[in-house]
């Protein structure tokens, strides 16, 4: 660790909150998928801030873009036109299919924020007395009061109650529970197709088009939250599209302006003409400059056909985290496209994270045996195989 390295992490410890526990390692330039530190040191990047840079570091498209907007213009705020903001509302809904509205936050946990919003004043009016939203077990949709209410986690609720009411939760993939819980009461289904922080869990085909069935039926709003999932992560421009279900409102957020903190909101056009001027808003959200990032963003995903590398190098890493199975020391492979998660038969997971990042390879752990991959979707078999040799040793190393 170098002399900089000191430096910053002295002055976080006295300096900042104590909610991360950080890595020991400083990095100040990227690449693709590569990282390096203040020494000079390389490092893969299987974790891509946390799935929000899928194009890879310093993409040379996305920095012209930021550069140009930056230069020109930074911020009026949403109470006048901006370049760049209509143009990108019109990318989403050209990307979703069409027939949607867009609003533009700053993050996964805002774009939640207003869609629970959303889902409550669409129920004053469509559906009187509802105002429940059912979410599931595992889920995560964010850290405000009412997305922690939303997300299916326990453990990350105790310290902050009493959060807000209205919250429901029920077992992914359990159709019968789900049918229980959307009666009169409830105004939305806030589902994640791979749900992401609770453990890389799919939602399954058939679970799917029972909820939107069910939805359809009970006059319930089918959210999906897409804020790890959008971006072509999983394949298709978002997940949900490959099985087919249309929902009302849809989440993005994290890889959208490929590490610039940007998030959208975007509603079919029956449930977006609820909300009207002075209803929601955002001071930063839609500024120019992200606004310009996420179109170079965008562009550039489905121009590289990004989504089919994803899908192709997901394959490769899901077959190599199998084989590397054999050994007894994962149990489960899990994921879609380049969003991957295994468990381990100990709980290590902790101390093989730390043991990666000390041989130049940056990945996740969630919980005590779950480690979660997610690579920029420029991510080749190479490099994979550079993660899975090292991981098998470090797995050799750390199991009985």
């Amino acid at each position: 660790m170098g002399e900089r390295f000191d430096v910053v992490s002295r002055h976080d410890s006295t300096c900042t909150m104590r909610t991360y526990a950080r890595k020991p390692v400083l990095f100040v330039r990227g690449e693709g998928m590569r990282l390096y530190d203040d020494d000079g040191r390389e490092y893969l990047d299987f974790v891509s801030g946390i799935g929000a840079v899928n194009l890879g570091h310093a993409h040379p498209d996305v920095t012209q873009a930021i550069a140009e907007q930056a230069v020109r213009l930074v911020h009026v705020s949403n109470l006048f036109y901006v370049e760049h903001r209509a143009e990108l509302a019109c990318d989403l809904v050209r990307l979703l299919g069409g027939g949607m509205r867009v609003f533009l936050a700053n993050s996964g946990a805002e774009a939640n924020e207003g869609a629970i919003k959303l889902a409550r004043k669409w129920a004053s009016q469509a559906k009187p007395g509802a105002f429940r939203v059912v979410s599931a077990l595992k889920s995560f949709h964010g850290r405000t009061l009412a997305t922690l209410a939303a997300t299916g986690q326990p453990g990350k609720q105790h310290a902050f109650a009493p959060l807000p009411e209205g919250f429901v939760h029920v077992a992914l993939n359990d159709v019968d529970a789900l049918d229980a819980a959307l009666d009169e009461t409830t105004a939305a289904l806030l589902l994640e197709i791979v749900q992401g922080e609770g453990g890389v869990w799919p939602a399954s085909p058939e679970y799917l088009r029972e909820a939107e069935r069910l939805c359809r039926e009970r006059d319930v709003l089918l959210m999906i939250d897409e804020v790890q999932t959008g971006c072509f992560r999983t394949g298709p421009a978002f997940a949900h599209q490959a099985f087919g279900i249309t929902p009302d409102v849809v989440t993005v957020a994290k890889a959208l302006a490929n590490g610039l903190p940007a998030g959208a909101l975007v509603a079919t056009e029956r449930v977006a003409a609820c909300f009207e001027a002075g209803d929601h808003g955002s001071t930063f959200g839609g500024g120019p400059v992200v606004c310009a990032a996420a179109r170079a963003t965008l562009a550039a995903l489905e121009s590289g056909d990004l989504g089919g590398n994803a899908v192709r190098s997901g394959e490769y890493l899901r077959a190599g985290l199998t084989a590397l199975g054999e050994s007894g020391a994962i149990t489960d492979v899990r994921g879609a496209g380049l969003m991957v998660g295994c468990s381990l038969a100990e709980p290590v997971a902790a101390e093989v994270a730390s043991a990666l990042l000390s041989r130049g390879l940056v990945v996740n752990h969630i919980g005590a045996d779950i480690l979660r991959f997610l690579p920029p979707l420029v991510c080749e078999p190479a490099e994979i195989d550079t993660l899975l040799g090292t991981l098998a040793d470090v797995l050799e190393g750390a199991t009985p």
